[in-house]
């Protein structure tokens, strides 16, 4: 289940119901999707081969069709991270900078855990969302923000997109922004 650390002050949020009602006040969606309907030979496997991706695909068939209909999100596709991808610390190094895109960030985790980091309203500043199995979570065009792993570095996420070559990010520079 997924837990928010309000940076500024250090304050969590926790329970499904906490999180979403937070989230909703900054305007991120958050869902949850019923992370035991991955079969148990996928669920912490991080290398994955295209037929183990399409299988992932096709077990969350109807929950993706209808988030994509319900958001219009015209394709989709799968992400698998871990310590094994190759140029790992150079990608996540594209990764982690606050950024915006022109489409919502969309991610419904599989497998692992990451963590956005995101720009909210001035009262609140930035906070991290960190995520597990079963959470989606989108991050509304325009809203500046950043994606990364946890400490194992592993996850894998379907990923959902309205223009069919995917987002593009475009650089957020804010001096007020801390990594810690």
């Amino acid at each position: 289940m997924a837990e928010i650390r309000i940076r500024n002050t250090n304050e969590r949020i926790q329970g499904e119901q906490n999180v979403k009602q937070f989230l909703e006040s900054q305007e991120v969606l958050y869902e949850h999707w019923n992370s035991s309907k991955l079969p148990v030979h996928l669920q912490e496997q991080f290398v994955l081969t295209d037929e183990q991706k399409a299988e992932i695909l096709q077990t969350y068939d109807e929950e993706i069709r209808e988030l994509a209909g319900r958001r219009g999100y015209l394709t989709w596709d799968l992400i698998a991270l871990s310590e094994a991808t190759p140029n790992l610390p150079e990608l996540l190094k594209k990764f982690e900078q606050v950024h915006t895109h022109t489409e919502d960030e969309v991610r419904a985790i599989t497998a692992g855990r990451g963590i956005f980091i995101i720009k909210g309203t001035d009262d609140v500043g930035y906070f991290d969302v960190e995520l597990e199995a079963g959470d989606v979570i989108s991050v509304p065009e325009h809203k500046p923000h950043f994606f990364t792993l946890m400490d194992n570095k592993q996850i894998v996420a379907v990923r959902l997109f309205i223009e069919t070559e995917g987002w593009i990010a475009h650089p957020f520079a804010d001096p007020a922004f801390q990594k810690a």
